[in-house]
């Protein structure tokens, strides 16, 4: 097909990742796909066909970009769709589940694996067996809210019992579902243990990437949630050593949010750009283990980066969101800092610009280690060194608890330029003023 200008998305997967599947597009090298996401964690949590925790986009073919090269994703606008929705904490329900709850869900009654289901009313029983009857909710909460929006969506409200029943009988219209999304909506569950709690909005996607080089399940394809797939007795079970094929588009990073800029892997023939998981807010970590979900609109560009072969994402967030360390010099502290060059007899200082690796593992250290191990290979230098730039200019953040994290540090330019991706870096900060 011929490569459109502009991809509007509105399909999604069943919760699979899959290479094989036919992707939508493609898009123009440069051009624009505008995509209607569906809320992420506790709506497929609670809906069993779904297999594999989260409903995110159909991917999108990018015209031009081959394995072996990376996808710069510039992310134009996140507008929140939703006027309501629940979140908190889960506990599994066994008996409802084959090893993974997020992707083996089983009827307890009939025995059905990924039933279908329908809703019975409200509250955590509703979602029942299309075929039987039978509760079959993977997940329940242990503390659950109804969190309410302004029409700017500038803030949200914890609601009471009555106001959370009352959008649970209409879930689909104050979540925004879209069409084509399959899933349960959350409000149903009319969580309130929380009531008047006022929390601000800075939306955000929790999933955005590429598509890996095999089946995935949407929620797995990180280092840490990957965990579950290994030796796992269901379809879509790995080694350890084939968990390397994923593209950490999953990664609750909450810097992921309008006007930054990530850079993704290749590893299938177009990318295959997807995303989903759409946040309202979350605090680093998202410790409570969700946060928020919410439908929105998204919009990006993306533009293929020939011949830069990365194992992970590079995130180039918004100036506000980079740690103190690695803002960019400006012009005065460079002044500053070239008096004292002069006085020590340094004849030439370094000319950098911020850049932040993506790591995650099993857990926080295998992450770290992770993260600096591929933003010394990305970089051709060694790990030590990373680790030095990443305390003196920078930061290491959590992204997820319990296993992502992002690299920081302010990188030398002639690194970058051997990469081919200076410019796009100066782009981004272009607003700050430096001497080079």
């Amino acid at each position: 097909m011929e490569a459109k200008q502009t991809v509007f998305v509105n399909e999604f997967t069943n919760g699979i990742l899959d290479p094989a599947q036919e992707m939508l597009g493609p898009v123009k090298d440069g051009g624009h796909v505008v995509a209607n996401t569906a809320p992420g964690c506790w709506g497929p949590m609670i809906t069993p066909s779904i297999r594999g925790g989260h409903e995110v986009t159909r991917p999108v073919f990018v015209e031009g970009a081959e394995v072996g090269d990376a996808i710069a994703i510039k992310i134009k606008s996140i507008q929140v769709t939703s006027s309501a929705t629940s979140s908190g904490n889960d506990q599994t329900v066994e008996g409802r589940f084959e090893g993974d709850p997020f992707v083996a869900g089983i009827c307890p009654g009939c025995g059905a694996k990924n039933p279908e289901t329908v809703i019975e009313g409200i509250g955590q029983e509703a979602i029942r067996c299309a075929s039987c009857g039978e509760d079959v909710t993977p997940f329940i909460f242990t503390n659950g809210y109804t969190l309410a929006f302004d029409s700017n969506r500038t803030v949200g409200v914890t609601l009471h019992k009555e106001a959370a029943e009352h959008i649970a009988h209409d879930g689909r219209t104050y979540m925004a579902t879209p069409e084509h999304s399959v899933q349960n909506p959350i409000v149903t569950f009319a969580p309130h243990d929380l009531v008047g709690t006022v929390a601000r909005l800075r939306p955000f996607l929790g999933q955005f990437g590429t598509t890996p080089s095999r089946p995935f399940p949407d929620s797995h394809n990180a280092g840490d949630f990957g965990q579950f797939l290994i030796d796992a007795l269901h379809e879509n079970g790995l080694t350890r050593e084939q968990l390397s094929d994923r593209t950490d588009g999953h990664m609750d990073i909450n810097r992921v949010r309008e006007g930054a800029v990530l850079i993704c892997p290749v590893k299938v023939p177009g990318g295959g750009v997807y995303l989903g998981d759409m946040h309202a807010m979350q605090g680093d970590g998202e410790i409570a283990g969700h946060t928020a979900d919410v439908a929105g609109i998204v919009t990006f560009q993306v533009i293929v980066i020939k011949g830069l072969t990365i194992e992970g994402p590079i995130l180039l967030p918004v100036e506000e969101d980079l740690p103190y360390l690695a803002k960019p010099i400006t012009m005065k502290e460079r002044e500053t800092a070239r008096s004292v060059a002069d006085q020590w007899g340094v004849t030439k200082l370094e000319e950098s610009l911020p850049i932040s690796f993506i790591g995650t593992g099993a857990n926080l250290n295998e992450a770290t280690d992770n993260g600096l191990q591929r933003a010394a290979e990305t970089l051709g230098i060694t790990i030590p060194e990373v680790m030095n730039r990443a305390t003196i200019t920078g930061s290491i953040e959590i992204g997820r608890h319990p296993g992502v994290v992002t690299i920081t540090f302010l990188c030398p330019v002639k690194y970058l330029n051997k990469l081919g991706i200076t410019q796009l870096i100066k782009d981004q900060y272009s607003h700050t003023s430096q001497s080079y």
